[in-house]
């Protein structure tokens, strides 16, 4: 399907919609409008609120340059917790205002915690704030060297499983 076919079921719309809005998030209605096919903005607008609704699109945002905002530490924290206390542990973790990802994970480690700071005090005082907790037995913390790719693309998955088909 090229960029200008017009969609044809609510499902393929929703799929040219979110594969726009992951490319640009501030494009309007009316430009939406126009690049799938010409529907009505109205109508675009209808399956955005929808997609929100069902929180398919939890929110817009900008991708920032941290490095550039001072924040040029991106440690990878591996938990060890006790059984039975992993929420609890990962839910105090995820309130540190320098933590962006936190996950349950399978293998050695039961939590994966993504954080971001601007000095390695900042980093040294949030392992150690970790490890107050009773039900933590043991991190493991590694520096992110050089990035080399952050960002998710929707459109290279939706593209890769159409190739699948």
């Amino acid at each position: 399907m090229t960029e200008n076919n017009s969609v044809e079921n609510k499902f393929d719309l929703d799929i040219e919609i979110l594969k726009k809005l992951s490319l640009d998030g501030r494009i309007s209605f009316r430009q939406l409008a126009k690049d799938l096919g010409h529907k009505s903005p109205v109508t675009i607008k209808r399956h955005i609120e929808d997609l929100e609704q069902k929180e398919i699109i939890k929110s817009y945002g900008a991708q920032l340059d941290y490095e550039k905002l001072g924040y040029e530490i991106m440690a990878i924290i591996e938990v060890t917790i006790s059984k039975g206390k992993m929420f609890e542990v990962e839910e105090k973790i995820a309130e540190n205002p320098n933590v962006f990802g936190v996950y349950d994970i399978t293998g050695t480690y039961d939590a994966l915690i993504l954080a971001r700071f601007k000095t390695r005090e900042e980093l040294s005082n949030m392992i150690k704030e970790i490890h107050k907790s009773p039900n933590v037995e043991r991190t493991n913390t590694h520096f992110v060297l050089n990035t080399i790719k952050e960002d998710s693309s929707f459109v290279s998955l939706i593209e890769e499983e159409n190739k699948e088909k």
